[in-house]
């Protein structure tokens, strides 16, 4: 499973509107035979790409997957009934899809007499799936707040790599894809956006396909975001400093340190919202 969900990782920036899911097939001996992940909407699912890696291998075998096996055909045929015709044995999913149609997809491979485990490395899973599933719940995109506590000039200065992130908002309000291009022809982000509405803004970004967005910089947007309390992660870049020197207090009240990480010549400071 946690191969799997190193491979959905591989999704963020270009699966949304849709989540990005990770897949291993193990063959009937237990062996990885495939895997894959999805990569944006229209093509094929994390299960179609590891299936089509395992060729007749997934006969008798495991799928492992990071979210619930999808029960419709859309842009791609049901996932569900790809695991049936390849004769997986076995299904392990880490989380149900909560835009499960009809009686859901693990209802149905059980149905097909397919052995079905739910809730394996759960919590590990939503590290990936968090931006989404919170987004689908509020109907808003997840908002992640960056930006370096010690940059002298002021100038804008991006602490992660932003192909994380479906979109990316800068200091002067300009907003680009964070994988230029890497949505294909189903996302299209708006050519204009009201500077001083936040949370229109992002209904305005939800309804485009965004999930989730990077605001950048201490001024600008990044200061009506945090205003409003829209922001729901903090990630702080912090300089090599001498042992003794002054410095304000990180992160801003509102917010609790998850991670710290010590990167090459810098500390980054990941906090979310209490």
């Amino acid at each position: 499973m946690r191969r799997a969900i190193a491979l959905a990782a591989l999704g963020l920036g270009t699966t949304s509107p849709n989540p990005p899911v990770g897949c291993v097939i193990l063959d009937a001996g237990g062996h990885v035979a495939g895997e894959g992940f999805h990569r944006r909407k229209g093509e094929a699912h994390a299960e179609g790409n590891a299936l089509a890696a395992a060729g007749p291998a997934a006969r008798g075998g495991t799928a492992v997957v990071t979210l619930e096996p999808c029960n419709h055909v859309g842009l791609a045929p049901a996932c569900r009934a790809l695991l049936i015709e390849a004769g997986i044995a076995r299904v392990v999913v880490a989380l149900i899809d909560p835009t499960s149609r009809g009686a859901g997809g693990v209802a149905e491979l059980r149905r097909a007499g397919v052995d079905v485990e739910v809730g394996v490395l759960q919590d590990e899973a939503e590290r990936v799936l968090r931006p989404w599933l919170t987004a689908l719940r509020r109907g808003t995109p997840y908002v992640t707040w960056a930006y370096s506590a010690d940059t002298e000039d002021g100038r804008e200065e991006s602490p992660v790599e932003v192909r994380c992130y479906d979109a990316v908002l800068g200091e002067d309000g300009r907003l680009r894809e964070g994988v230029p291009g890497g949505h294909g022809d189903t996302f299209v982000l708006p050519d204009k956006l009201p500077q001083d509405e936040p949370e229109k803004t992002l209904r305005i970004l939800y309804s485009s396909g965004v999930r989730s967005l990077l605001v950048l910089g201490e001024r600008g947007a990044a200061e009506r975001y945090s205003s409003a309390g829209l922001v729901d992660e903090l990630l702080v870049r912090l300089s090599d400093r001498a042992a003794s020197s002054q410095g304000g207090p990180l992160p801003p009240a509102g917010f609790r340190i998850a991670n710290v990480r010590r990167l090459q010549d810098h500390m980054l400071i990941q906090a979310r919202r209490e």
